[in-house]
């Protein structure tokens, strides 16, 4: 049932066809955004009216307030509505959130306890996650984060929800991010027997395996002592690979080689051409002494 309908931040009555309204309903399977997950997306379908849901957020924890556009008919305060979420990207989202609590796991696991999350956005595309860190994650550390999350979910674990006193779920050893806005209540999601434990109210996978594949695609610094890892994940994480693999090969083409021996390849090539610069330099000085003795007969 729709209990508001907000135009300009300003409660109305209706709202016709191309009007940017907020829509609070009495209930929702929306997501608003929150714990740096974004906001589903989708539709309200009505007895003659469509709206299109472009971001659902969540204001002062109580309302949950769908941003959205009218595409057809009229919506109304009172008038009942069918909320559909895009299927699609919720369960990319999903995937997503469930790779952040494996990498946070596998960070502290490789790099140490005193890893803590600073931060995150999850989003249907990617995900960045900024991490206390007091130096850059080497390349081969990297790859070996990027193994054990990998592994987690070739082994196909499973999570678990529950809602329990915060004070209960802390000590389970639950890691607590943003602690100062949590309720009396939390929900607490499990990866598996003890891999993970946060307390994380946004969606998940059913198990680890629905992730299909984790990819890091950067490792940046964004302040003092804090990290970021932007990563990819199921068919985002396969694209990214196909198409970093299809001009691994093109430059091999273009260097007449093999992709096996490109990096030999190019050892090669940048071997003559500093070769060929350092004789175009010995050139330039035997011009120039060339020069400066017509220059003096000259005189």
């Amino acid at each position: 049932k729709v209990l508001a309908v907000l135009k300009g931040g300003k409660e109305g009555v209706s709202a016709g066809a191309g009007e940017e309204v907020g829509v609070v309903l009495d209930r929702t399977p929306f997501y608003g955004e929150a714990g740096g997950q974004v906001g589903d997306k989708g539709w309200l379908v009505g007895e003659g009216v469509l709206v299109r849901v472009t971001n659902t957020v969540k204001l002062m924890e109580a309302f949950i307030v769908h941003r959205a556009v009218v595409e057809q008919g009229t919506l109304s305060t009172g008038a009942r509505v069918e909320a559909r979420v895009n299927e699609e990207e919720r369960r990319a989202t999903a995937l997503n959130h469930t790779a952040t609590h494996l990498l946070h796991a596998a960070l502290r696991e490789i790099l140490g306890p005193h890893v803590k999350q600073a931060g995150s956005l999850v989003s249907p595309q990617r995900f960045r996650f900024d991490f206390s860190h007091f130096a850059q994650v080497q390349a081969e550390t990297l790859k070996e984060v990027e193994q054990n999350v990998n592994r987690a979910i070739r082994e196909n674990l499973p999570l678990t929800t529950s809602v329990m006193p915060r004070e209960e779920a802390l000590k389970t050893g639950a890691m607590a991010i943003f602690e100062e806005r949590y309720g009396e209540n939390v929900r607490l999601v499990r990866v598996g027997d003890g891999v993970s434990q946060e307390l994380c109210g946004g969606t998940h996978t059913h198990r680890t395996g629905d992730v299909g594949l984790f990819k890091i695609v950067s490792e940046s610094a964004v302040g003092a002592n804090v990290r970021r890892i932007e990563a990819l994940t199921g068919k985002a994480a396969l694209e990214h690979v196909q198409i970093q693999e299809l001009e691994f090969r093109e430059a091999a083409s273009l260097l007449k080689t093999s992709p096996e021996q490109l990096r030999d390849r190019i050892d090669k090539l940048l071997k003559e051409q500093r070769q060929k610069d350092r004789e175009i330099e010995a050139l330039k000085s035997r011009l120039l002494s060339a020069q400066s003795e017509d220059l003096l007969s000259g005189v």
